[in-house]
């Protein structure tokens, strides 16, 4: 029986280790584990019923074990052809495919669950009437380039903040104006869309951390929405 529990734990830590040299070596690890821990806590948040959370839960699980797997692909491939083979591209490739369908079953299994919770929010959330004009909105998109280019040179010297993504802060901003303002929910979810793929675009091209990104995106959300609420108000 002991031995039986030392396999077991020995077991454990090898899988632990596992799960801890993916995070801190591939970076869409880091990503996926990021964003299923926002879209858990979105789900917390709406109070999803018990079967839409079990969803999630079973894509968050695939996104993550796809990953481990190309993750294990890739490492065995490297040691068993060190140099470039047409073959070891095929297994690669494939491996990277897994991850791929995988993410897509999330994003849809995302847009099923969350489109209900998402349009309840919007309708109560959605400028009536509004005098708004078009020069206005060009104004606001202004304040969020202003506020991100001075989070950047007046707070993120020397290290002490991590400069926001300007072109993020900017693609959720508008994607926050057009969801205020339009009366279809699917609309804003692909404003939001386009925003989104803007964000995974500057990720994968590596000229931003993901907490630039994220940065960004939470400014240009948030100054859009504090900057038209006020105006709302008066």
């Amino acid at each position: 029986m002991t031995d039986g529990f030392r396999k077991w734990r020995r077991s454990f830590r090898y899988a632990y280790e596992g799960i801890k040299y993916a995070l801190d070596t591939q970076r869409n690890m880091k990503f996926h584990f990021c964003v299923a821990f926002l879209v858990l806590l979105a789900a917390l948040f709406a109070r999803l019923p018990k079967t839409d959370i079990l969803f999630i839960l079973l894509a968050v699980t695939l996104m993550i074990v796809t990953e481990l797997i190309n993750t294990a692909v890739e490492k065995t491939v490297d040691l068993a052809m060190p140099d470039r083979h047409p073959l070891a591209k095929i297994a690669k490739d494939v491996a990277a495919a897994s991850v791929l369908v995988s993410a897509g079953f999330a994003v849809i299994v995302g847009m099923i669950v969350f489109y209900e919770p998402i349009d309840r929010l919007l309708r109560e959330s959605r400028i009536q009437n509004s005098p708004i004009s078009a020069g206005t909105i060009w104004v606001l998109i202004a304040l969020v380039i202003l506020t991100v280019i001075v989070i950047e040179t007046r707070f993120s010297d020397k290290g002490k903040l991590v400069r926001p993504s300007l072109l993020t802060a900017v693609a959720f901003s508008i994607a926050t104006v057009i969801t205020i303002f339009v009366s279809q929910t699917i609309v804003a979810l692909l404003a939001y869309t386009l925003a989104a793929l803007i964000f995974i675009m500057l990720y994968d091209k590596k000229t931003r951390p993901f907490p630039a990104l994220f940065l960004g995106a939470l400014i240009g959300a948030a100054v859009t929405i504090l900057a038209l609420s006020c105006l709302n108000m008066l």
